[in-house]
C-alpha cells in the first residue's frame, strides 16, 4: 500500500497545538505447557507445524476444552490490576478470514470478558504518577506465524510466496485494552512505555509469563488520535499493531503524534488504519483500513459452555497473588534507607533485582548500590550491555564488600580487584591475592615508609610539630605513593602523629 508523504510537525509543537489520546492493548502469551483450547504443548522455537492437534489446526469435527490454567492466570492478571472478575463470562467466535487462523475466526472474549474496570497506576523516570484505566482484560487464543519470503521488510507486498507455522496457534492470551488515555499532554509518549513495562513487570511476579518482549510473549498494539482541545471530540484514531519494545512504543506515538498533526496542519483527516512500526527508520506506514467490532461477526462460541469462576476460587487466587512490583520497590526502599532519586535511579537503570540479590548474598544496600550503579554501571555503559550481563555476580560484589569491610582492601585496591573480576581472572578473593592487591598492615613495613616520607619533607614536620595538622596529608599521600596505595591511610595517620611526637 502506499500513501502520500507529508512533512512531519515537531513533536514539540504538534503537542502545543492538539491534545494527544493514546489507548493501548497489549497481549501476553500465557505460559501454560498447553494450548488454550487442546493439550497441544505451548512451547517456543520448536521445529514448524509439530506443536499441533486438530484442534489448533482448525481440522472439522475437532471440540474445543478450556484450559483451566489459563483461567486461573487470566484472573490472576485482572486482580493484579484492580479489575472485577466476572461472575460469569462466554467465549466468542471473532471472524476473519487470514491463512494464521486455520478455522477462520478466533476464539476470543467479546462482550463479557473475565475481567473489567480496573486501573493501574504508572511511575514515570521522575517519580510522577499517572493512573492507566483499564477497560477489560480478556482470553483468547493466539494465530499461528506467517513468513513472507522475498519483498522487503518480511511484508507480504512484493513477497515470491508465504509459509505459515501454526505452532502459535492456539497459545493462550490475555488481552488488556486500557480506555482512551487523556491529560499525559507531551508526556504520551513516555506513559505508554512506562505502562507496558509496568504489565511486563507484573506478568514476571505474577509468574503467568515468561514476559520476553524479543520472543513476542508481550505485544502491544498503540492507538494515538490527535483532537484540538481537551474538551474537544475524540479525533480519529490510528493503531500501530504489534510493537514489541519499550523503546518502539514510545517512538511510534511520537511520529504518529508528529505525523498526524502534519496531516491535520494540511486540512486533511486521518484515515482509521492499522499501521505498521519500523525499527531502522523510527516511522510508521499504513496497513489496512481498521475494522470495527461489527465487521468481525462476532457471537457466542457454540462448543464452549460459560465459564462461572467461583467467588471462592476468586479469592484463593486474591490470596495466593505475591508481592508486586511497585508495592515490593516501597518495601526496599524503606527497608534500604534509599532517598527516592536513588531509588528511581536503581528502577531506572534496571538494577533492582540485582541489588536485591547482592544484599541476600551479605551486601550492606548502600553498598550494593554504589558497586552497581558506580564502577558497574559505567562498565555496562561502555560496553553498550546491560548490567545483568557483565561477567560480575551479586556474589562477587558482595565478597568485594566484605574484603573492604574486613579491611583487607580499600575502595581504591577494590576497584582494582573489580577490573580483575571483569577481565575473568577469578574472584574478588583470588584477584586479591594473585595481583598482591592487600593492604599493608605490617607496623614495621609501614613505619619504614612513614620514616622516608617525613625524612624527605622536614618542613612539613615542623609545621605537624608546632600543631598544624593539615599538612599531615601530604605525608599520608607519600606513604601511599610508596605502598602503591596499599597502606591502611588510618593507620599511617596513627604513625605519623605517633613519629612527629616522638621527634
Amino acid at each position: 500500500m502506499t500513501e502520500t508523504t507529508t512533512a512531519l510537525v515537531p513533536y514539540e509543537d504538534a503537542t502545543a497545538r492538539y491534545d494527544t489520546v493514546i489507548g493501548i492493548e497489549v497481549h501476553v502469551e500465557l505460559g501454560t505447557r498447553s494450548k488454550m483450547f487442546c493439550p497441544a504443548p505451548a512451547v517456543f522455537g520448536e521445529e514448524a507445524n509439530t506443536s499441533v492437534s486438530p484442534v489448533s489446526l482448525g481440522l472439522p469435527g475437532a471440540l474445543p476444552v478450556v484450559n483451566e490454567a489459563a483461567v486461573e492466570y487470566a484472573i490472576r492478571i485482572g486482580l493484579a490490576l484492580n479489575c472485577e472478575i466476572a461472575e460469569t463470562c462466554r467465549f466468542a467466535r471473532k471472524n476473519y478470514f487470514y491463512p494464521d487462523i486455520p478455522k477462520n475466526y478466533q476464539i476470543s472474549q467479546y462482550d463479557e470478558p473475565i475481567a473489567h474496570d480496573g486501573w493501574l497506576d504508572v511511575e514515570l523516570e521522575d517519580g510522577t504518577v499517572f493512573r492507566v484505566e483499564i477497560e477489560r482484560a480478556h482470553l483468547e487464543e493466539d494465530a499461528g506465524k506467517n513468513t513472507h519470503v522475498g519483498g522487503s521488510a518480511g511484508r507480504i507486498h512484493g513477497a515470491e510466496y508465504s509459509l505459515v507455522d501454526y505452532n502459535r496457534a492456539g497459545i493462550p492470551l490475555v488481552e488488556i485494552v486500557t480506555r482512551p488515555i487523556t491529560g499525559a499532554g507531551e508526556r504520551a509518549p513516555e506513559v505508554a512505555r512506562a505502562y507496558v513495562q509496568t504489565l511486563r513487570d507484573i506478568f514476571r511476579a505474577l509468574e503467568v509469563s515468561e514476559a520476553r518482549m524479543e520472543r513476542g510473549n508481550v505485544r502491544a498494539d498503540v492507538n494515538v488520535s490527535l483532537r484540538p482541545a481537551p474538551d474537544a471530540p475524540f479525533g480519529t484514531r490510528t493503531e500501530t499493531k504489534n510493537v514489541n519494545s519499550f523503546r518502539s512504543i514510545e517512538r511510534a506515538v511520537r511520529f504518529e503524534v508528529s505525523r498526524q498533526a502534519a496531516v491535520l496542519d494540511a486540512g486533511g483527516s486521518v484515515t482509521q488504519e492499522t499501521r505498521h512500526f519500523h525499527e531502522d527508520t523510527g516511522e510508521t506506514t499504513s496497513g489496512r483500513v481498521k475494522s470495527d467490532s461489527e465487521d468481525y461477526r462476532y457471537f457466542p462460541e457454540p462448543d464452549l459452555v460459560p465459564l462461572a469462576p467461583s467467588r471462592e476460587w476468586v479469592e484463593e487466587i486474591r490470596a495466593s497473588l505475591p508481592e508486586l512490583p511497585a508495592a515490593r520497590r516501597r518495601r526496599l526502599q524503606s527497608e534500604w534507607g534509599f532517598a527516592d532519586s536513588q531509588m528511581r535511579d536503581v528502577v531506572n537503570a534496571g538494577a533492582l533485582d540485582i541489588i536485591v540479590e547482592t544484599v541476600a548474598a551479605g551486601a550492606p544496600p548502600a553498598a550494593a548500590r554504589k558497586w552497581w550503579m558506580g564502577e558497574l554501571a559505567r562498565t555496562a555503559n561502555e560496553r553498550g550491555v546491560a548490567l545483568a550481563e557483565l561477567p560480575v555476580t551479586p556474589a562477587h560484589v558482595a565478597e568485594l564488600q566484605s574484603l573492604v569491610d574486613a579491611g583487607r582492601i580499600n575502595d581504591k585496591l577494590a576497584r582494582q580487584a573489580l577490573e580483575g573480576v571483569l577481565a575473568g581472572e577469578g574472584t574478588p578473593s583470588q584477584v586479591v591475592e594473585s595481583r598482591g592487591l592487600e593492604v599493608v598492615s605490617d607496623d614495621g613495613a609501614l613505619l619504614a615508609a612513614v620514616d622516608e616520607a617525613l625524612a624527605a619533607q622536614p618542613d612539613v614536620v615542623e609545621k605537624i610539630r608546632s600543631g598544624n595538622q593539615g599538612p599531615v596529608g601530604a605525608i599520608i599521600g607519600a606513604v601511599m605513593k610508596a605502598t602503591r596505595g596499599q597502606a591502611d591511610a588510618a593507620r599511617v595517620r596513627e604513625l605519623v602523629l605517633q613519629r612527629v611526637g616522638e621527634g
